[in-house]
């Protein structure tokens, strides 16, 4: 095979008849495709994406002047003269074009994982496997959607071997696009649940939607299940690959049991393959990410490598934990997980505290897109935080219900009508030692909350987060 160049003289050929101009040398080289000026290295191609609040174009001569070899643009612009420009009609087509291609022309082999909640940690985990034996590339950022994955597969170098790629859906059709592009030979479905409800319109879309990913495997690709996710489970008639089933119960091919937490310091398991375990230590907060690391030693093990390779791997983890923990004054510690909040991931936050020895307050905000789920899921939600925490604090409209749980589970509740009233009640309450769990869905702002209460309370001589 020749050696492939993602150069000038490639997109060209690929674009083709979307092609409306040309500027500069077909020899130019690109080292990556990006659509954010500021994230811009020399060599990078930028590719001007129209959007609701702003238009890429307004941003390509910056671009340019930060380095970027070329641009892609739907217009000619005044200042990125200079560099190789293609312009067509329609950037994003063009890009996922070309993402296609460049993968195509690679003997990578791809891994995809979709699911509810934990693609990211997931992806991180099964790279860092992989990675013991195979030269591995894995975006660290959540992409995941028709903008993000083209960009993952234009970063790939011709001697990577294996890749780790998520795959998000707000419904139908979407993945199974994804998977055009990416063509991969193992699926990861780690769990489906009501996430995107409102976009999506009912859990069977989003089965069927998450179910896309399997079903667009090769037959001699694998499709990696999680059996003890019933909605998981009925997605294996509907891939032409073999499965490999992970989770917790005896007829799975990669099972974990006997689990032990440790909490912030991790967990323990023992991983049972093909008649042979070993016990293993996890370093990972919070032993609701066992599925997480069950999933990623079975693509492991789908791919060649042995239960000791896989667990040598798991023990040697160093991935970045989605909830940022910091030490305050008087020790007292705040779980920031302001990034987003659904069911799956509210529960397993509330896991990971009630796992930490403390007394334990929650600053609960809004789970949004649960559609005519909404009410029920922040019902039951409540219910989890009111055995967990003593104090249970929500912000939001929808979190009403869930601090209504709360207090009848037996919790003391309170609502709070602003982020300044949420920062002052947990100032009023908090003691030394106490343990803080403050998550929402991000519009909610909650990481505002986060940074007044370490204005506030300030970290301990010499700490650190």
């Amino acid at each position: 095979m020749t050696a492939a160049t993602l150069d000038a003289a490639f997109i060209a050929r690929v674009l083709g008849p979307r092609l409306r101009a040309l500027e500069g040398s077909a020899t130019t080289t690109f080292t990556r495709a990006v659509v954010d000026s500021r994230e811009v290295r020399r060599g990078d191609l930028f590719v001007a994406l129209p959007g609701e609040q702003t238009d890429g174009h307004a941003y390509a001569a910056a671009a340019v002047r930060a380095g970027a070899a070329g641009c892609l643009l739907a217009r000619t612009v005044e200042g990125t003269g200079g560099a190789a420009n293609f312009v067509v009609d329609d950037t994003l087509a063009a890009l996922q074009d070309l993402g296609a291609a460049w993968r195509a022309m690679l003997p990578v082999r791809v891994v995809g994982v979709t699911g509810s909640v934990g693609k990211t940690t997931t992806k991180w985990i099964t790279a860092a496997v992989l990675a013991s034996r195979y030269r591995v590339q894995a975006n660290p950022l959540n992409y995941n959607n028709e903008v993000s994955v083209p960009l993952c597969l234009l970063e790939l170098q011709p001697e990577t071997e294996r890749t780790v790629i998520e795959m998000g859906m707000y419904t139908t059709g979407e993945i199974a696009l994804l998977c055009q592009w990416a063509r991969p030979h193992t699926g990861v479905v780690l769990n489906v649940g009501p996430v995107h409800l409102e976009r999506a319109g009912s859990i069977e879309t989003i089965v069927a939607a998450k179910r896309e990913l399997p079903e667009a495997l090769p037959h001699d690709g694998v499709a990696v299940l999680n059996a003890d996710d019933e909605r998981v489970r009925s997605m294996a008639p509907h891939t032409r690959a073999s499965v490999m089933w992970f989770g917790t119960t005896p007829d799975v091919d990669v099972r974990g049991s006997d689990l032990t937490s440790h909490g912030l310091d991790g967990f323990e398991c023992t991983v049972t393959h093909a008649g042979a375990s070993r016990r293993v230590r996890v370093p990972l907060a919070g032993a609701h990410l066992l599925s997480n690391a069950l999933a990623a030693a079975a693509v492991g093990l789908a791919d060649g490598m042995t239960l000791d390779e896989v667990c040598d791997a798991l023990t040697k983890l160093d991935v970045p934990s989605r909830i940022r923990i910091l030490t305050l004054r008087d020790d007292i510690r705040v779980f920031d997980d302001t990034y987003n909040a659904q069911p799956a991931s509210m529960r397993a936050a509330l896991d990971l505290i009630a796992e930490t020895p403390g007394r334990h307050l929650v600053l609960l905000g809004d789970m949004r897109e649960l559609g005519t789920a909404s009410a029920a899921e922040h019902r039951d939600a409540g219910a989890y935080a009111g055995q967990v925490a003593a104090l249970v604090f929500t912000i939001g409209d929808e979190a009403r219900l869930l601090g209504e749980a709360a207090a009848a589970a037996g919790a003391t509740a309170r609502h709070c009508a602003t982020r300044e009233d949420a920062t002052s009640a947990l100032l009023a309450e908090l003691q030394p030692g106490d343990v803080v769990l403050i998550k929402g869905s991000h519009a909610l702002g909650l990481e505002h909350v986060v940074a007044a209460l370490e204005a506030t309370l300030g970290r301990p001589a010499g700490g650190a987060a």
